[in-house]
Formats: C-alpha cells, sequence, structure tokens
C-alpha cells in the first residue's frame, strides 16, 4: 500500500510541475556559482541605463533610457551628457534613448550608432542613428533605419544592435505589443529583426530581397520583443533573445529568413491568463535553445571571451529583469548543459551585459539610480 501510494504522488508531482513548466521543459535549473566572484560598482547616479560600449581610450558610453547619452571617464561618471542627440526622442513607457554600439572601424572613422524610440506625428517606432563621435558632441546625426510603420503605444520597441564579423549590422524590432499578429506579415517590419550596411543600405543577398509586398531590410521574422542579441565568437553566429507574454522568454539562434513564430506558436500565456496559442512548434517555424517559464524577463546578451574567468570561456550570459539576477548558461554546442544565477543578493534589475575589453563582465542595473558593475574573480 506505501509502494503503492509512492509512486501516485510522484505521477502527481511529475503532472504538476510539467503544468508549472519548470525545469522539465526548458533548461537545467539554476545551480549555485562555482566561481567566487565579487562585485564592484564603477558608476552610479545613471537613470534607467539601457545600453553601454566601451571606447579605445577606457571610457565607456552609457545610453540612459530618458534620452541622454553618458561618459564614464576613469571610473567617474561626467557631469554634461554629449550633445547632439535628435530631438524626437520618445521617451514613454519603454520607449526613449535605447542601445548604442561603435562601428567596428571607430578608431579611425569615430561612428557610433544608437538606437531610440522615435516620435512622428503623435506615433512612435524605433529607429536607428549613427554619428560622428567628438568627445563631447556628436557630429553629423543620420538617420539610417526606420522603422515602418509607426504606431500608437509606447511598449515593444525591442532595439539591440549588434554588428557582425562581416560588419552587416542587426536591428532587433518589437512588435509593439497591440500589433503582435503582425510580426508574422513581412510587409512591414514589425517584430522582425533587421540586417543592413552600416551605411543603411539593404543587402542584395537578404531574404526577402525583391520579394513583392516584402521589407528587404527583414532578415528573419515572427519575433515578439527582442532585447539581447551578441556574436558568438567562435563561429561568428548572431544569437538572440526575446521577452515571452507570461512565461516562454526564448534565446534563439539567428538564422536567414527564419520564421520565429510568434504568436502562431508560444510557450507563454497572456498576462490575463488568457492561451495566446495552443501551438508550441509548427513546421517551418524554429524553436528556441531554451525557453523559461516562469519568465526572467530577460535584457542584454553576452558571450563571454577573455582571460579574467577562463572557466566561463564561451558562456553567454543574459540580464534578468524580472528575478534581478544575471543568468550564466554553460553550453556545449548549441544545447545548455547547466544555469546558475549571479547577482541575486543585490536584488537588481539587470538592463545589460558586455564584456568589457579588459576581460571582466560588465552590466548595467535599471533603475532611478542606475549603476554600472564590475565582475571580478574574488
Amino acid at each position: 500500500m506505501n509502494k503503492f501510494l509512492t509512486v501516485i504522488l510522484v505521477i502527481l508531482a511529475l503532472v504538476f510541475f510539467k503544468i508549472l513548466g519548470t525545469s522539465f521543459n526548458a533548461a537545467p535549473l539554476p545551480k549555485s556559482s562555482p566561481v567566487d566572484v565579487k562585485t564592484v560598482e564603477i558608476a552610479g547616479g545613471l537613470e534607467f541605463p539601457w545600453g553601454m560600449a566601451f571606447l579605445p581610450n577606457g571610457d565607456i558610453l552609457v545610453t540612459e533610457r530618458e534620452g541622454r547619452l553618458r561618459i564614464i571617464k576613469d571610473g567617474l561618471l561626467q557631469d554634461e551628457p554629449v550633445q547632439g542627440l535628435p530631438e524626437n526622442i520618445y521617451v514613454a513607457g519603454q520607449g526613449g534613448l535605447l542601445d548604442v554600439v561603435l562601428h567596428p572601424g571607430f578608431s579611425k572613422n569615430r561612428l557610433i550608432y544608437f538606437s531610440y524610440a522615435a516620435e512622428e506625428n503623435g506615433l512612435a517606432g524605433t529607429q536607428v542613428a549613427r554619428a560622428k563621435f567628438m568627445n563631447t558632441h556628436l557630429e553629423n546625426v543620420e538617420v539610417i533605419f526606420k522603422a515602418n510603420p509607426k504606431t500608437g503605444g509606447d511598449n515593444h520597441f525591442g532595439s539591440r544592435l549588434a554588428f557582425d564579423a562581416k560588419g552587416y549590422l542587426f536591428i532587433t524590432l518589437g512588435e509593439r505589443y497591440s500589433y503582435m499578429k503582425e510580426a508574422q506579415n513581412v510587409a512591414n517590419h514589425l517584430g522582425s529583426i533587421i540586417r543592413i550596411h552600416d551605411d543603411g543600405r539593404i543587402p542584395q543577398d537578404n531574404p526577402f530581397v525583391g520579394q513583392s509586398g516584402a521589407r528587404g531590410e527583414i532578415y528573419a521574422y515572427g519575433v515578439r520583443n527582442a532585447q539581447g542579441l551578441a556574436m558568438r565568437p567562435e563561429n561568428g553566429e548572431i544569437w538572440y533573445h526575446e521577452h515571452g507574454p507570461k512565461g516562454g522568454d526564448e534565446v534563439n539562434i539567428l538564422k536567414k529568413g527564419a520564421n520565429y513564430g510568434w504568436p502562431v506558436i508560444t510557450y507563454g500565456i497572456d498576462y490575463t491568463g488568457f492561451k495566446i496559442s495552443d501551438k508550441t512548434e509548427m513546421d517551418g517555424m524554429e524553436q528556441p535553445v531554451i525557453y523559461w517559464d516562469p519568465s526572467i524577463a530577460p535584457s542584454g546578451m553576452a558571450f563571454y571571451q577573455g582571460d579574467k574567468f577562463p572557466q566561463w570561456q564561451g558562456d553567454l550570459f543574459v540580464g534578468a529583469l524580472a528575478h534581478r539576477h544575471l543568468r550564466h548558461l554553460v553550453l556545449s554546442g548549441d544545447e545548455v548543459i547547466e544555469q546558475e544565477s549571479l547577482l541575486v543578493d543585490s536584488e537588481e534589475r539587470i538592463r545589460d551585459v558586455r564584456i568589457g575589453p579588459d576581460g571582466y563582465i560588465y552590466v548595467l542595473t535599471d533603475s532611478h539610480d542606475g549603476k554600472v558593475l564590475r565582475l571580478e574573480p574574488r
């Protein structure tokens, strides 16, 4: 009788965890870190910082969502923001000044690229501009991409930027929340990932070039709201992650012309508790490397490459807003074989994560008093 009850309890437990969508459906549960890490505060006093880029001289550029580009010089946040940003930055909800990256040839051309929510006739959408960085100000500001169409609402602008090894610029775009079905429509940019030349021209080998009724800038589609984008150094692949609704955050490998399924397939449900779709997979739609249910609300992503944490070489790091930690993913090929949560005790929302040229890991915390933190081996 006792054995029978034990079997029944085990079966019920398995069903219970399957319903909750824990480690059975996503990836190994987080484990404690085998590396003793200390956190050093590099700078504070940033208002909702969103993205950062490292200059060759050691300075750090940091965007504030409120519409300011700041400089950290010799470990000190400079009082005066960089001048010359566009005047139509839309600061509301999730909108504002967002990501920033350097041109691969920055040391020669001084070009930086930044994304932002832009307002036009009462509507908003993601735009990307490039400019010459002159230490205190920007020159020759040029908009090289505009998401079309602009819409109402202040959510889901996406907006991570990354260059690949060939010099193409990738841009993630959200589907603007209320327009989720448009993520399946390549006639507009909503819910897609863009690939362009560094001056905004469309590469002629993009998958939808020449296709009637399609946008040539689109490289992949079916994306909800991607806020993580990084090139894997060992093979040049571009990986991205996106916010799920309630559950179903995903990490994906970017493929030319691929459909990532939103909202036709999803591992999440609506915030109200209703199903968005009863399907989690379908022919012709990509499956994620991993997904998280419940959501960790991922933002920012970087592959580790450096000499300060040799145990972590090639591993993936993802900021978590909802559970306030830095998620470390151990990879074997394209498979996540282990996870762990770092910075849990700090109780900070992690907005971005980058690997510095010095080999340390840097993160941005998302708050009115946002910080740049550096992870070092103790």
